[in-house]
């Protein structure tokens, strides 16, 4: 049995999930970002995955909709962790296999914004995340996120977040978005 899982968004998702499931005897096979694969016999417990899944603030997922969007965000999370060579209409394009501009449509329908938009919001939580952890320079940190150069990053994060990168990291008052909280 194979699932699609709303919200699953970094490793500790992972882990969480394979841990309980592990305690109800549920044999999992591969665990990835947004989707759950079990071994034979899965089918017949499938309500106590699904009561799991919502205990641990995820959701199971049947529309093929639905499916693309979770596809999407995991795609860009990826980017985000691995770095991305290629624009992202090209990137999610071959990621997905479809047309960049019925994705874009889709995710814009879905979520109220657009995947652009979406994207700059993610990689501003990486900023933040780097800035906390305080080992890397902010030329650095803009190189490892694809910007053209260091002056991009902080105009994109200002506009985004009302602050200059200096004065983020000077308050120490950070606020920060679990990666699934962004939409």
């Amino acid at each position: 049995m194979h699932i699609k899982v709303k919200n699953m968004v970094c490793n500790r998702c992972k882990s969480v999930l394979k841990s309980e499931f592990q305690k109800e005897g549920i044999e999992v096979v591969q665990i990835d970002l947004g989707e759950v694969r079990f071994a034979d016999g899965a089918e017949a417990k499938k309500e106590r995955i699904r009561e799991i899944l919502i205990q641990n603030g995820f959701e199971l997922i049947a529309d093929q909709n639905e499916t693309m969007i979770v596809d999407i965000k995991k795609h860009l999370i990826e980017a985000i962790e691995n770095g991305m060579s290629q624009n992202l209409s090209t990137y999610l394009s071959e990621k997905m296999s479809k047309e960049y501009s019925m994705l874009s449509k889709l995710f814009s329908a879905k979520e109220g914004l657009t995947i652009e938009k979406y994207f700059i919001l993610l990689k501003m939580e990486k900023v933040k995340e780097e800035i906390q952890m305080d080992n890397k320079t902010f030329s650095e940190i803009a190189y490892d996120l694809n910007y053209k150069s260091s002056s991009h990053l902080a105009k994109q994060f200002k506009t985004v977040t009302g602050m200059s990168m200096s004065e983020y990291k000077n308050v120490q008052d950070w606020n920060r978005k679990s990666l699934d909280q962004i939409v």
